[in-house]
């Protein structure tokens, strides 16, 4: 059993807060530790400390979401979820993976910027990736390239990574044309990320991405993402579509990436 922390929510209305400079503390006797929820290399050291503020306090379920609508994609053509070569991009402690390998997949590959994550998933989920990959993927080497590549990866999954500066455009758009031609894509963003009024880079992209000549969309579904830390639902849309082509920089251009 995963030891339990005492955390506290700051009292205070949080609504000019974004989403991600939202923090608690971390209590152990009369430390008082603040943490932002996207501080992931400071959440990992604490074995356990991940899930308890965002499964289970904040009542998150994006994993097995996402996972749910990539399946319900593959089935409306046909396609055996289990027999994918997975890349698990964003992969911090292997919260995803864990619910991917419920269903099982053929091979699950992951993949973070950040060496504790690496080292969170190795201690809290052992044995759970095939490989493990700390890289920075808008600075690949040829080297981790034709490594990654070598496991011929036809799915893409990225969870809870997208939309706040945790995962730039180039990297998302480095993984997603090292998945094979006809791979699968299944990821969720904020709801407010595919509004119009968004003029963001990443949202441009996105909105772009999603009804392109690079993908073709199976199943878009808007969720409860999870809940504020105030209690107010956070609506995300999970997205499961088939890729038909690798992106290139004339596109990453037109969008301004």
């Amino acid at each position: 059993m995963s030891k339990r922390y005492r955390i506290q929510f700051p009292p205070a209305d949080l609504d000019e807060l974004g989403q991600d400079e939202v923090f608690f503390y971390l209590l152990d006797g009369t430390d008082k530790r603040k943490i932002r929820l996207h501080d992931y290399d400071e959440m990992y050291r604490f074995p356990g400390l991940y899930e308890q503020v965002v499964y289970e306090r904040l009542k998150c379920h994006s994993p097995s979401k996402v996972r749910d609508v990539l399946v319900s994609a593959m089935e409306q053509s046909g396609k055996r979820f289990t027999e994918n070569r997975v890349l698990d991009f964003g992969a911090g402690n292997g919260k995803a993976a864990e619910v991917l390998n419920e269903v099982g997949v053929a091979r699950l590959v992951g993949v973070d910027i950040i060496p504790e994550a690496e080292e969170a998933a190795e201690r809290d989920r052992p044995g759970i990736y095939d490989a493990y990959y700390t890289a920075d993927f808008c600075n690949l080497t040829a080297e981790q390239r034709e490594e990654l590549s070598s496991w011929s990866l036809d799915c893409l999954v990225t969870v809870a990574a997208l939309g706040f500066g945790d995962i730039p455009p180039e990297a998302f758009m480095e993984a997603f044309n090292l998945i094979d031609e006809n791979g699968w894509v299944a990821f969720n963003i904020k709801e407010s990320f595919l509004e119009r009024r968004d003029s963001t880079g990443f949202s441009k992209l996105i909105r772009e991405l999603m009804f392109s000549n690079y993908l073709k969309l199976y199943h878009l579904e808007r969720y409860r993402h999870r809940i504020s830390v105030d209690g107010k639902p956070l609506y995300y849309y999970a997205f499961g579509g088939r890729k038909r082509g690798n992106v290139t920089k004339e596109f990453l251009a037109e969008v301004g990436v």
